[in-house]
């Protein structure tokens, strides 16, 4: 009962941070240098890590975050459990971030707004090629901007134990940008956070941030494999671990 009780008081504080940073986002973010906006977003991530912590008891722990560089941009896929990655994620990164996702959250009231001012990837998932097109267009783009570009390969959360396989939008951008390294990213958050459930679960999740990985020589298929491996290499690692404690 207690865990519902924090649970639903973060979840209020989460959609009172949401609207009061995303409206400030929305209007005044037009006239904002993009820098600025990244740091608006990322006080939003920061500040909700701050209430799961003191609120849900609800901690994380990173191993590796130095292999995100704030001067060098790259290619970022991480294994997707639950909501919070899409939350820590933005408060834990460098502050330019471009995120592949899908275009249906644009058109959320204020948190859809505020999303357009930092220039994502949004994506119709339903249209294919165009989809795979748009990921790689338009993530050379952000990459050359100096943007780390984000994206779930898995395409959907997917619980913890159980796996998706790839999609080849994000090996496809990393087999075209040149001289961009792919950076994997493991965690368990979905053992804490579950898909469609309201209660977040004290505990500490644990984050494992791999080293870059070059693409020089290699194809799509081929860095999805060795991104995916890694990622459910770490997730067993992960897995021992905290059932050890």
């Amino acid at each position: 009962m207690l865990i519902l009780i924090r649970s639903t008081i973060y979840f209020i504080l989460l959609i009172v941070s949401t609207f009061v940073i995303g409206l400030t986002m929305a209007t005044v973010g037009w006239v904002l240098p993009f820098s600025i906006n990244s740091r608006l977003a990322n006080s939003w991530g920061k500040i909700n890590l701050f209430f799961l912590k003191t609120i849900c008891h609800l901690d994380y722990k990173i191993k590796g975050l130095e292999n995100i560089r704030s001067d060098t941009a790259a290619i970022i896929m991480s294994k997707h459990q639950s909501a919070w990655e899409t939350i820590a994620f933005r408060g834990i990164f460098p502050a330019e971030q471009a995120w592949v996702l899908k275009r249906e959250l644009m058109f959320v009231p204020v948190f859809g707004w505020a999303l357009a001012v930092v220039q994502p990837i949004a994506i119709n998932r339903s249209s294919g090629r165009q989809a795979l097109k748009q990921v790689v267009q338009q993530g050379l783009e952000r990459l050359k901007q100096n943007r780390n570009v984000v994206i779930f390969p898995e395409g959907t959360r997917v619980a913890p134990g159980e796996r998706k396989k790839f999609g080849i939008g994000g090996a496809m951008l990393a087999a075209k940008a040149k001289g961009y390294s792919v950076i994997p990213v493991a965690h368990n958050a979905g053992e804490f956070w579950k898909r469609r459930d309201l209660k977040k679960y004290p505990g500490t999740i644990q984050v494992v941030i791999g080293q870059p990985i070059s693409t020089d020589g290699l194809d799509a298929t081929q860095i999805n494999q060795i991104v995916e491996n890694w990622i459910e290499e770490q997730m067993s690692k992960i897995t021992q671990s905290t059932s050890s404690d």
